[in-house]
């Protein structure tokens, strides 16, 4: 086991140094990880959580609960960068916020094993890897008013009618500011592909 880590200004050599750690089994370094992640990873779902979630449940909760699971499979994964560390905890967190959301409304689909697979190829893992971060930098500069209707919208598939009613919004208004907040949010993505 290694000795407790220093807490201090965010360094993402440390933070890659930490994550080889704990996949090697470091239990400490595991922990400090979660110390590490964790208030920013709450501070960025709080954007994304409904507000129809973010009644029932704290931020905090859904966070940490996401990003206990994710580290449960640290070892099975190759993360070089912090960037790219950063980004799979977001994902494992936006994925439970789906999860939560649809749990009551999701019907049981089987799977045809017949089915032919739909396995992305290299070149379209690099694309989207890519694209999600670059939506992921424009999300932040938006507002979260803007932010919500986007991650409400692409993120939770919720149609003009259902982001209306979690909104307490019009049909209309909803489908207006939706609309607005898409254009702000092609711009911030163009922005960020040219500041790359």
């Amino acid at each position: 086991m290694s000795k407790p880590m220093e807490t201090g200004p965010h360094d993402p050599e440390r933070s890659v140094e930490l994550l080889q750690l704990a996949q090697a089994g470091d239990e400490q370094a595991r922990s400090d990880l979660l110390g590490r992640y964790l208030p920013r990873l709450e501070r960025w779902a709080s954007r994304r959580l409904p507000l129809g979630v973010r009644t029932m449940l704290d931020t905090g909760d859904v966070v940490q609960e996401a990003v206990i699971a994710a580290l449960r499979h640290l070892d099975t994964i190759e993360i070089r960068t912090e960037k790219a560390f950063e980004l799979y905890l977001k994902r494992a967190i936006t994925n439970r916020i789906i999860d939560i959301y649809r749990r009551p409304r999701r019907p049981r689909v089987e799977l045809d094993d017949a089915l032919p697979s739909a396995e992305p190829s290299a070149f379209d893992i690099v694309m989207a890897r890519e694209t999600h971060e670059r939506y992921e930098d424009a999300l932040e500069r938006l507002s979260e008013s803007d932010c919500q209707l986007i991650v409400l919208h692409t993120e939770l598939g919720m149609s003009t009618s259902d982001i209306a009613g979690e909104l307490g919004k019009t049909p209309d208004a909803a489908r207006v500011a939706l609309g607005r907040a898409l254009k702000r949010l092609a711009v911030a993505m163009t922005q960020v592909g040219s500041e790359r």
